[in-house]
């Protein structure tokens, strides 16, 4: 850990990574509080989650190509940031005051420079950390996306608990607002290797070609995005079961918390013996453990009960994150990790748009307990079918590797 963290830039790396992450965990979980509180409406939550999430898929790929071919990373990273901090305080005078239909479109303006948060940091790694230290260093990262996701959900339940929703909202601001000063303070990487003389239309292209035609990568990719769609419904669901254990919605937090809790666990611990078997394998392994747990979510007759079974969920989740990093920086050439970075993101984030989407119009028809298990229903299915989708044939993995040299 110190020889990575003794590498010029990374630990302003991790405290910009970490707290432009932590901001966007909590944005997911207050937007959905602070819609139903404004308008008690399952379905506008839903949508509105769905807006922030779904301009990603396209401003994904086009975001990705550009890093590949800029110098002004920072710049990016810090006007997501500031679009961010605005838009919350936009939320603030408009939500439950305005017509429905606002709502969603500011989460949009929000959600457009999004891909940077969730894929343009990680991209940067294999500019800064020499090859040898890249396990360690996609270790630290899913690390810092779990203690994101793990301080998110928590400090957005407590401030709402505590003072207001509005809070939470104000202190996403704050957040936002201390990770552009974090920012500027990453050192300036040249542009990326993308191919000279290629046209950006086709660069743009680039990253999501390369997720298709490369089977161990798409096996990954497809089904880390299908557990996505699973996380968006279950957003939705788990504040609305809150009722069924006799808690108020907030405290659905503390399971966002819980299971991350037990994923930075084991993403830590295991980490270092994650190099001795395929990431894609590894992913699907976690995700398949992962349904079969989601599915006795339902049996939990108190929050207390539900805390623990969602923690040991987490426990079996953890080698999951970093053994993604690992099979897009394995299976990418260098000149493409930005696209590939920013559009395995973006497809993961439109995913869960969708999942929000239809979490607001199920979950209200068919009740909290079928919705967890139609939850783990689709954890399972996601896992099967990325192990289907990493059925390549020889000829897809030849020209892979020679494409990696």
């Amino acid at each position: 850990m110190r020889q990575l963290l003794a590498v010029r830039g990374m630990p302003q790396y991790y405290l910009a990574a970490t707290l432009a992450r932590v901001g966007d965990e909590m944005v997911a979980f207050t937007l959905v509080l602070l819609v139903l509180d404004r308008t008690d409406s399952p379905a506008l939550a839903g949508l509105t989650g769905a807006a922030y999430a779904l301009p990603a898929m396209i401003t994904g790929p086009i975001l990705g190509a550009w890093l590949d071919r800029t110098p002004y990373r920072r710049t990016a990273l810090g006007i997501n940031q500031a679009v961010l901090g605005a838009v919350m305080l936009a939320m603030l005078a408009v939500v439950g005051h305005s017509s429905h239909w606002m709502t969603p479109a500011l989460a949009a303006i929000a959600g457009v420079t999004l891909p940077m948060v969730t894929g343009g940091f990680t991209s940067m790694l294999p500019s800064l950390v020499p090859q040898p230290l890249l396990v360690r260093a996609n270790s630290l990262e899913a690390a810092s996306f779990g203690a994101a996701t793990v301080t998110g959900p928590a400090a957005a339940a407590t401030i709402a608990a505590a003072v207001s929703v509005e809070a939470a909202a104000v202190v996403i601001v704050v957040t936002a607002t201390c990770s552009i000063f974090a920012i500027m303070r990453l050192p300036v990487l040249p542009a990326g290797a993308a191919a000279t003389g290629e046209s950006f239309l086709t660069s743009v292209a680039g990253g999501l070609k390369h997720l298709a035609r490369t089977p161990r990568l798409r096996a990954s990719t497809v089904a880390t995005t299908g557990v996505m769609v699973a996380m968006g419904i279950l957003l939705i669901t788990l504040p609305l079961h809150m009722a069924q254990l006799g808690a108020p919605r907030s405290a659905a937090g503390y399971l966002w918390t819980a299971l991350q809790i037990g994923s930075v666990t084991t993403a830590v611990l295991l980490g270092r013996f994650q190099s001795r078997w395929r990431p894609e394998r590894v992913v699907i392994v976690c995700i398949a453990a992962c349904g079969l747990a989601i599915a006795s979510w339902s049996l939990a007759e108190s929050l207390a009960v539900l805390l623990v079974i969602v923690a040991a969920t987490g426990l079996l989740e953890g080698p999951m994150l970093p053994a993604m990093f690992t099979a897009r920086q394995q299976y990418s050439p260098t000149g493409l990790q930005g696209r590939v970075g920013t559009t395995a993101a973006s497809l993961r984030v439109g995913a869960a748009a969708l999942g929000q989407v239809a979490g607001g119009l199920l979950v209200p028809a068919v009740g909290t307990h079928t919705a967890l298990l139609l939850v783990a229903a689709t954890v399972l299915a996601a896992s099967c079918f990325g192990w289907l989708a990493g059925l390549g044939s020889l000829k897809e993995e030849t020209r892979v590797a020679q494409s990696l040299g």
